[in-house]
């Protein structure tokens, strides 16, 4: 699962996150960003998110590719797939 961080460890004093912790840090920033763009607040956007299964199905899975994008690019992508999903779920 990739990085030498022991120098990170060692440096700092602290254990370095888990990779299950690394994706809940991750998630947690994309809530933050797409609520800032959207000028919502963070509760709204992840109830919003977890209502149409953005982290089941989107955040955590396409974790490895999402997290080498910039923050814009994610933001836009996570914001398109909300407006997809809710309007998909609102049809039915």
């Amino acid at each position: 699962m990739g990085t030498n961080l022991s120098g990170l460890i060692a440096d700092n004093g602290y254990d370095y996150p888990s990779e299950i912790e690394l994706r809940n840090i991750f998630a947690s920033s994309c809530v933050e960003a797409a609520a800032r763009k959207l000028h919502i607040p963070a509760v709204e956007m992840y109830r919003r998110m977890k209502r149409v299964h953005l982290f089941r199905d989107l955040i955590y899975p396409c974790y490895e590719s999402l997290h080498s994008q910039s923050r814009e690019i994610v933001t836009e992508d996570i914001i398109n797939a909300l407006k997809i999903r809710e309007q998909k779920l609102n049809a039915a």
